[in-house]
């Protein structure tokens, strides 16, 4: 912790009731935080423009130890030792200091977060006290460190927030049930490592959630959790199958899910009405695997938002749409390659679109392996193919990559790089509404709403007014 300050030399210390100092701020107001987990560091500055010199006969922190705040004053800290106060501290004319402030609140065994109060008193030679408030909203958490599953095991912490360190592994003989309704917060480095199963058993009214563990902000408009990177994501290994993600939310990841290679005939993943977004690497990054993907949003990835290297895929109602704001070498929106055979890969009533002008990609290597793919009722941003290619290509609507005004963002309520904030639900000028298959989409969409009988492309159904 830093000051800027100087001693009075020949200016007089006034006692003048008048004078007074100024802050940068009445309220210090730190984000949210966890009980018994150290906050991020907040600053504080004191300003001497009263026209004379001022002493501090004392500078206190009002409820001493009770309330869990940290103070340093002028490199001064306020802890037991000194009584959490500093006296006889002086600023001449024009001068000023620092303050650094942080806070591990006590535990407070309510469900909901409670405000954490106190104040600093500034006690001037004159007698006159000003204070400057500092609080915070703390919550009580479950704490979860390098946690191994050995056995059928469910993890419910019937609404309390679950921070998790070092993350959790799944052996191979087990099954993890995560119970609706709750929020996981991953530490940075931690992660799920599955090698047996896992099941995420989210409902439209109760999901699943599972993000990094910064609930503070990054820059005033910006919190942690809207920046990508925060942790490691989910990855299922070779021994891993029959894993189901329903209702469950994956966010600000690494490599949201990556899938191992494995027995082709074998489910490896059924992910419905789900959200994967917002990734450093991956949105979902499958090789030789079999998978269901339904009402599920995968968007703004630095790589590909989907990468299927061969196996079989069914994909139905879905959107991906590639919008990631950090880096223009993003990815495309679905990427399939014939790493290994593509032995079907089927999509329907899906939304494919992004910033660039091509946003599907497929890559076969070797003509002597299954190379089957077929995209019907899709709205996708790509170039129309030169030739009728109506074997892969039924019912499909190609955008237009020569509108100037960007189309891909035309489909959606909300494309805000500037405040990273996105709604991937469909607006009202999207011509993926009513263009499903009202025989091959899913009855209900992706937030468990029913959907019509004129069906909308894409993992959301439209609200009309």
């Amino acid at each position: 912790m830093g000051l800027l300050a100087s001693c009075i030399d020949d200016e007089s210390i006034s006692n003048s009731s008048s004078h007074l100092l100024s802050f940068s701020t009445d309220t210090v107001q730190l984000d949210t935080v966890f009980s018994n987990v150290p906050s991020t560091t907040k600053s504080l500055w004191v300003y001497n423009m009263s026209g004379d010199g001022l002493r501090c006969s004392c500078i206190r922190l009002a409820n001493g130890d009770r309330s869990g705040f940290r103070v340093n004053v002028a490199g001064n800290y306020l802890g037991e030792e000194s009584n959490y106060q500093v006296s006889g501290l002086e600023l001449r004319d024009k001068d000023s200091l620092r303050v650094f402030i942080e806070l591990t609140a006590p535990v407070n065994h309510a469900e909901l977060p409670q405000l954490t109060s106190d104040d600093l008193v500034f006690t001037l030679e004159s007698g006159v006290e000003q204070c400057v408030n500092l609080k915070a909203f703390s919550w009580d958490a479950i704490a979860m460190r390098n946690v191994r599953i050995s056995s059928d095991s469910t993890i419910d912490s019937k609404g309390r927030p679950i921070i998790i360190y070092g993350g959790i592994k799944v052996d191979s003989a087990a099954t993890l049930t995560l119970a609706e309704g709750n929020t996981f917060y991953f530490h940075q480095n931690a992660g799920l490592d599955i090698y047996g199963r896992l099941l995420c058993n989210g409902t439209a009214g109760k999901k699943v959630v599972l993000r990094g563990d910064r609930i503070d902000r990054m820059f005033d408009y910006l919190p942690y959790d809207l920046t990508p990177g925060q942790w490691q994501g989910i990855r299922f290994h070779s021994s891993s199958t029959d894993n189901v993600l329903q209702f469950t939310d994956v966010h600000s990841t690494y490599n949201g899910i990556v899938i191992d290679s494995c027995n082709i005939f074998k489910q490896k993943l059924s992910l419905e009405n789900s959200t994967i977004h917002n990734c450093q690497g991956y949105g979902l990054l499958a090789s030789n695997a079999q998978l269901n993907i339904f009402n599920t949003q995968i968007t703004n990835t630095l790589h590909d938002c989907l990468l299927l290297n061969g196996g079989s895929a069914m994909i139905n109602n879905c959107t991906f749409a590639q919008f990631y704001p950090f880096d223009s070498q993003r990815g495309v929106a679905l990427h399939f390659t014939g790493k290994y055979p593509v032995e079907n890969l089927t999509v329907m009533n899906t939304l494919i679109t992004g910033y660039a002008d091509d946003m599907l990609l497929g890559e076969r290597s070797d003509t002597t392996t299954a190379f089957s793919f077929n995209f019907a009722n899709c709205i996708i941003r790509t170039p129309k193919p030169e030739t009728d290619d109506s074997i892969h290509f039924t019912d499909v609507s190609f955008e237009d990559i020569k509108d100037t005004i960007r189309t891909g963002e035309k489909h959606f309520k909300r494309i805000d790089i500037d405040s990273l904030r996105y709604d991937f639900h469909l607006d009202s000028i999207s011509s993926a509404i009513d263009a499903a298959n009202p025989t091959t989409a899913r009855t209900s969409d992706h937030d468990g709403k029913q959907r019509d009988s004129k069906p909308d492309i894409g993992a959301f159904e439209f609200v009309k007014p």
